[in-house]
């Protein structure tokens, strides 16, 4: 069923949006792993690499704050709104006087982060001292205009998705991982001290590589009017405006959250926080790649069935998007749990990456899988609210996620370790388990709200039941093959190991009729399952 007035172009099928924003993000994905692979490789679990994880936090915050989670629920709803509706002239100014108010934001926040750099070091929660300090705030004051670039390639990624150029804006990132990919391939035998700097202005290129590569496709749909697009804020821009508040709040809250994990790692030993950024980029693939891949190509249509009140074709989204990420998110989870050390080993263990530094990331990406299904589905309930306009209710949610993970994380990683006599390092899980378990209760609350508005909110029991059953029993032969290949053949045992499961997982979808042959078909094709 396609909404009235929606164009016959087949890249508004459910399927083929998820896919491609999928594919973006694939690649993108893998561009990061072998950027963090070769900086493990070159770093290690050292204090430089703490530095510069630290430090990208900081400016991070901007991006994510003002970048595309605000834009994609404020700014596409309407956007797409207006499209729908037939209203292009409307659409174009709402979009040009967007950019102009982001623009002038992220520039004077730039400004003030490159001149008080310092005093955003302290007040980040940030334990260096010393040399290590120092080195932090040098680094910031680099990545910062990189970062605004970034939160201008958001813009970007809303005008693209709102007309259906999904897999561009989710590939632009891999241009900005090469960029640092490039630098420590040129610079690998350097001393890591001497290495660090070089990075962080490969990672400002790397922004501007990122916006360059997408700003000819928005040109080429949006300049035809371009000169006829008003610059004013009239009710559209107004209701951009006042719909992003809420979500720039709640997107705060997310980014006040990381950098309150950040904070609590830097008083970990030496380390934390290069084993908390590992485990976090191996957890956010799954994250990307169905919870978000899955929301964001699900967000322009279910905008345009509530504002066609058309709600069939919401619900259809939302339960179909719910299944579909069931069936790949837990799978991952398993895999996780059981092969984390694997999957890392495979990745990062090389150069300066020990054994040592394997069992660490495992444990804190452990902890990530405790709530990876809770997050990836609480994705999805965030655009379905997000298509109604409503951004308060997400933000109260999240609120009460960062809350419980202030807590439970300097709870489960600086205090308890202690008591168990266990090395202090094992709290980068505690910070990653209190995460998992706070994303549970955002989920239970997103449901519960969300099912006020459209019935039938919730996977099956049954259907989790199964697909928790097929992951577990495939996973068995899997385990058994990690006694038959020695723990120092990485490459081989990862690659047969990671094989023999999904292999597996995929036969016992399709013999229990969780996946179909077109699944399949997708799957090996870097296709979502379609919504069923």
């Amino acid at each position: 069923m396609r909404v009235t007035g929606a164009p016959p172009d087949r890249r508004t099928h459910p399927a083929i949006p998820a896919a491609l924003v999928a594919a973006g993000m694939l690649l993108s994905r893998i561009s990061g792993y072998v950027r963090t692979a070769l900086i493990s490789s070159v770093f290690g679990l050292s204090w430089y690499a703490d530095a510069f994880y630290a430090a990208l936090r900081i400016p991070n915050f901007l991006q994510n704050l003002l970048g595309e989670g605000v834009l994609s629920a404020s700014l596409i709803p309407i956007y797409s709104g207006l499209l729908q509706n037939s209203r292009q002239e409307d659409a174009d100014r709402v979009a040009r006087s967007i950019l102009g108010l982001l623009t002038l934001v992220t520039a004077l926040v730039v400004l003030v982060g490159v001149i008080w750099t310092p005093q955003l070091v302290v007040l980040s929660g940030n334990g260096y001292t010393g040399e290590k300090f120092a080195l932090v705030v040098t680094l910031v004051r680099i990545l910062f205009p990189g970062i605004g670039m970034l939160v201008l390639s958001a813009w970007c990624l809303a005008i693209l998705n709102s007309h259906h150029r999904f897999f561009l804006a989710y590939f632009a990132p891999v241009l900005w991982n090469a960029a640092m990919i490039a630098t420590l391939i040129v610079y690998r035998h350097s001393d890591p001290a001497a290495l660090v700097i070089p990075l962080a202005w490969a990672a400002v290129v790397g922004s501007v590589l990122t916006i360059g590569v997408q700003v000819p496709t928005v040109w080429r749909i949006m300049a035809p009017r371009w000169t006829q697009a008003r610059h004013q804020i009239d009710e559209h821009v107004r209701r951009v405006i006042a719909s992003s508040i809420p979500v720039f709040f709640s997107r705060g809250a997310v980014q006040v959250s990381a950098l309150i994990d950040t904070a609590i790692a830097t008083l970990l030993p030496d380390g934390a926080l290069s084993a908390l950024y590992s485990a976090t980029q191996l957890y956010q693939l799954p994250v990307s790649l169905f919870g978000m891949g899955v929301s964001a190509a699900a967000l322009p249509s279910m905008s345009a069935a509530a504002s066609g009140n058309v709600p069939d074709v919401l619900r259809e989204r939302l339960l179909g998007g719910e299944r579909t990420i069931a069936v790949l998110v837990i799978p991952s989870m398993v895999a996780f749990l059981a092969f984390g050390d694997v999957m890392i080993a495979l990745l990062l263990q090389h150069g300066h990456f020990t054994a040592r530094d394997t069992r660490y990331v495992w444990a804190a990406l452990a902890g990530s899988a405790i709530g990876l299904l809770a997050t990836t589905i609480g994705r999805l309930y965030s655009a379905a609210f997000f298509a109604f306009g409503d951004t308060r209710t997400p933000m109260r949610c999240a609120l009460v996620r960062v809350t419980l993970v202030g807590a439970l994380g300097y709870l489960l990683a600086v205090i308890v370790p202690p008591l168990l006599h266990l090395d202090a390092l094992w709290g980068t899980a505690g910070l990653t388990g209190s995460a998992g378990l706070a994303g549970w209760v955002e989920f239970s609350l997103l449901r519960r709200a969300l099912k006020k508005r459209i019935d039938g909110v919730g996977i099956p029991v049954g259907f989790l039941v199964k697909t928790w059953l097929v992951a577990l029993v495939t996973a068995l032969p899997a385990t058994a093959l990690r006694w038959t290949i020695a723990p120092h053949h990485t490459l081989i045992r990862g690659v047969v190991i990671l094989n023999a499961f999904g292999w597996l997982y995929l036969a016992g979808g399709y013999w229990t009729g969780l996946l179909t042959i077109d699944d399949l078909r997708g799957i090996l094709r870097r296709r979502a399952p379609k919504p069923r």
